[in-house]
């Protein structure tokens, strides 16, 4: 969590925004008089919509999962887990860079508020208090929480991605990968809504890693006798 907030996030922002004013310095603050709106939809669409192929192709590729594994072998869902990831995995971030360019070209202000959105959405999904669970009970509400689990990630949605056993029903190892919106997952084949909660929480059968090869991979390699095979999309979560 450091690591990100006081270094990886930082320095990506600052690089994203250094090269392009090398690059093009004639275009620096162009998009300052953009509507908000706009702006709005732009950050969703090459941030959060960029993310959410990060994040789905880190379940899928070998050395994207290593930088990704340490958010994934905690066998416990809390806030701790929203930054608990590879150090090289935000620098390599390809949604980190477009929202520094972005920033660069004078959306700053907005992305001050759309990350707080953003962070408070993605901070609730990971929570161990299940802020939806009594909304699902509530008769009338049902429909607006119809619209709501599927547009934003969720307690009970986001929770699924991290389940433990292959066999558990509410589980989505493959799938539910939306940050802050769960749309995305909705509109590309990957959304999985239960309702309810995994039984465990972690990854089956992943081989153990030091803390080093957790937070810095590649720079404290695998022992190659403990590593499983890389994760396709089709694959089961024991696969991971």
């Amino acid at each position: 969590m450091t690591m990100l907030l006081a270094v990886a996030q930082p320095a990506v922002l600052f690089s994203a925004g250094a090269i392009a004013d090398m690059l093009a310095p004639h275009y620096a603050g162009a998009l300052s008089g953009l509507n908000v709106f706009a702006a709005i939809a732009l950050f969703l669409v090459a941030d959060d919509m960029l993310q959410y192929w990060w994040h789905r192709a880190s379940h899928s590729t070998h050395w994207l999962y290593n930088l990704h594994r340490a958010h994934h072998n905690a066998r416990y869902m809390s806030v701790r887990l929203v930054y608990r990831n590879n150090v090289i995995y935000y620098a390599l971030m390809p949604s980190l860079w477009v929202s520094g360019v972005l920033i660069w070209l004078g959306l700053g202000w907005v992305y001050a508020g759309y990350i707080v959105v953003k962070l408070l959405v993605i901070t609730g999904a990971h929570s161990d208090v299940a802020w939806d669970k009594p909304l699902d009970r509530i008769g009338w509400l049902l429909p607006v929480m119809w619209v709501v689990e599927r547009t934003i990630s969720t307690p009970a949605t986001h929770h699924a991605h991290h389940g433990r056993h292959a066999d558990d029903p509410v589980v989505q190892y493959k799938g539910n990968y939306g940050n802050l919106l769960f749309f995305w997952d909705v509109l590309f084949g990957t959304a999985k809504i239960t309702r309810t909660y995994p039984q465990s929480y972690g990854v089956e059968n992943l081989a153990p890693a030091t803390l080093g090869q957790q937070l810095l991979w590649p720079f404290f390699p695998e022992n190659k006798k403990e590593i499983c095979e890389p994760v396709g999309e089709e694959a089961a979560p024991e696969a991971a």
